[in-house]
């Protein structure tokens, strides 16, 4: 491997972290509280776990379908889709007055749920160097889970500051800024 391939690849795995820390964050303000907003619009603890459900069963049936499909067409463009769908569907729940347009959006979180982690871990692979990979795993998935703990120490300030509208409009701009980053990860 030339010293300019490896630059090139560490400089993707960077902004990739960057990128997908930023993803992580941007969720993690949002869905400790996820309860409490289903609350707020009159769901009880049933219609939590039908909505819940329905996100965890749709991106369970999708993530073959984008794996697949990400080999065919690019990991990048799914991860895109995803952050940037995510961000208008984090500007949706606001909006939402009735517990069926909450099931609505978590089917429609489910699918860009799959997009993010299949294709993640996709170009995670592609992105780092052979026999270093696991070394470049962990130390990526240490900084997410850096990341996702203080957005959940951030999101319990926050909530505290702000009502649960702004916290969803917080993340969704976080989201957009993360599909940003991630549009300069280039993929030799």
């Amino acid at each position: 491997m030339t010293i300019k391939t490896r630059i090139r690849e560490n400089s993707a795995l960077r902004w990739m972290m960057l990128s997908q820390s930023m993803m992580t964050f941007g969720s993690g303000i949002v869905f400790p509280f996820y309860l409490i907003f289903v609350k707020e619009i009159g769901g009880d603890f049933t219609q939590y776990g039908i909505a819940y459900g329905l996100f965890t069963l749709c991106s369970a049936y999708l993530n073959w379908w984008f794996g697949k499909s990400s080999d065919r067409y690019g990991r990048r463009i799914f991860l895109l889709v995803s952050a940037w769908g995510t961000s208008l569907l984090f500007l949706a729940f606001p909006l939402v007055t009735d517990i069926w347009q909450v099931y609505a959006l978590q089917i429609a979180m489910g699918a860009f749920g799959a997009m993010q982690r299949t294709c993640e871990k996709a170009l995670l692979a592609d992105v780092t160097e052979q026999g270093r990979r696991g070394e470049q795993i962990g130390r990526y998935h240490v900084g997410l889970s850096i990341f996702s703990g203080i957005a959940v120490i951030a999101g319990g300030f926050l909530i505290d500051l702000f009502t649960l509208d702004v916290m969803f409009y917080i993340g969704s701009l976080i989201l957009f800024v993360s599909g940003l980053m991630l549009a300069r990860v280039k993929v030799v």
